[in-house]
């Protein structure tokens, strides 16, 4: 199996190097960074004085290679946000919190791909770790994790390691505790680019249906279709032949998969052609169709050309995604019926490099991580027709990769990622 080569602390394993447009890096850093350190004293003393506040949100944000999360208070009714800085020292390539229970995971970077569990105080913000699980099942594997995330009954845990090329699930107990592996499946395969020497697992999902774990390959240029077992929280090849597959384009590189509310349409961003492509999912057979391709690029794009984030609206009526290469936001209508997809808006993204952004579970609102500038944007989200509008909010965080939200508002589930 080929490794990944060793990522720089500032260059995430599967991503492209972020833009050299805006400000530099360094400056940009130096600044966020000594502001974090001048916030956590100043947070361990508000926490023991600190009044719940149940109209407010708090949004917790991994930063690459800087060893924090860091938390920020959202008022939704008025769309402020107040940084509480760094409230665990810890990496965190990738975080996700319990829908339910107050509970958040952070993925790390670190050689054998930690996970670490953390009780969520609500009205400090303050973070406790409860547990540490190790994903990886090769200690020596240089890099780590990118991307966990829970499946829609919040009981399991999937992983995309990245580094070692394969997808993992752990059991969540009824507290969201992890459990340990419960299963761990290898990818294979490569592609033409010098950063697909192997497999890279990039996203993992679970189909609405519960039977299937797709899991998007960076390294390989394909959508892994495996078996899942619901009771036993595992994925498996399924027959002694592998797993399915969807082939992408050579030199693609798959990155985000979105299933929409219909259960039947599956849209699928690739990094390194920054396109998206909308595929017909037979959830009987475990299959993937073409329907549709199209660019996120802008008209005339030349340059870096790197796509990174892609949600579905709430209700299903439009796509978003993010282009790094355009330091660009993109909406998309979805056609009735067809679903096929139509760029209706394309937009600054508030910053330089949007990794990721998550949206609000109200829908109102969209966060933007934008890497490169240190800075977590704030969108307002149209409820009618789809459209974000930049409110020139925003807050430093250094070097954001993703955001998370725990709402006091019930479900978390609609936009995720």
């Amino acid at each position: 199996m080929n490794e990944a080569p060793h990522a720089s602390p500032h260059t995430a394993p599967g991503d492209t190097p972020p833009s050299s447009a805006g400000p530099s890096r360094r400056t940009v850093l130096a600044a966020a960074t000594a502001t974090a350190a001048v916030t956590l004293p100043q947070l361990s003393a508000a926490a023991a004085h600190a009044e719940p506040r149940r109209t407010d949100d708090l949004l917790y944000i991994g930063t690459w290679g800087l060893n924090q999360v860091h938390a920020v208070r959202f008022d939704p009714d008025h769309g402020t946000m107040t940084s509480l800085g760094s409230v665990a020292e810890v990496s965190s390539n990738w975080v996700e919190i319990h829908p339910t229970r107050p509970v958040l995971y952070a993925a790390s970077g670190e050689q054998g791909g930690s996970i670490r569990v953390f009780r969520i105080d609500d009205a400090s913000g303050a973070l406790r770790q409860t547990g540490e699980v190790r994903a990886q099942e090769a200690p020596g594997v240089s890099g780590g994790l990118s991307y966990i995330g829970l499946n829609e009954d919040a009981d399991t845990l999937l992983v995309a390691d990245f580094s070692a090329g394969a997808a993992a699930t752990l059991p969540v107990d009824a507290h969201g505790g992890l459990r340990a592996v419960a299963s761990r499946v290898h990818d294979t395969g490569s592609g033409p680019s010098p950063r697909q020497a192997g497999p890279h697992p990039h996203h993992v999902v679970v189909d609405p249906g519960g039977r299937f774990a797709l899991v998007a390959d960076f390294g390989a240029d394909r959508v892994f279709v495996y078996d899942y077992d619901r009771a036993t929280h595992r994925i498996s090849a399924g027959t002694s032949h592998g797993p399915g597959s969807f082939a992408t384009a050579a030199g693609s590189g798959p990155r985000r998969l979105a299933f929409h509310p219909d259960g039947r349409t599956v849209h699928l961003l690739n990094e390194l052609t920054a396109d998206i492509q909308v595929l017909n999912w037979d959830g009987r057979r475990g299959t993937l169709t073409s329907r549709q391709l199209l660019t996120t690029n802008a008209p005339g794009h030349t340059g870096t050309t790197s796509a990174a984030e892609l949600a579905l609206g709430h209700d299903g009526r439009h796509v978003y995604a993010s282009n790094r290469g355009d330091n660009a936001l993109v909406v998309l209508a979805v056609e009735p019926g067809s679903g096929r997809l139509t760029e209706v808006q394309r937009l600054p993204c508030g910053g330089v490099t949007p990794w990721s952004f998550s949206l609000h579970p109200r829908g109102r609102w969209l966060f933007v991580a934008n890497e490169a500038s240190s800075t977590v944007n704030l969108f307002r989200v149209d409820p009618r027709s789809g459209l974000l509008t930049d409110t020139g909010t925003s807050v430093a965080v250094p070097n954001p990769d993703c955001v998370k939200i725990r709402s006091t508002h019930g479900a978390q589930r609609p936009g995720r990622l």
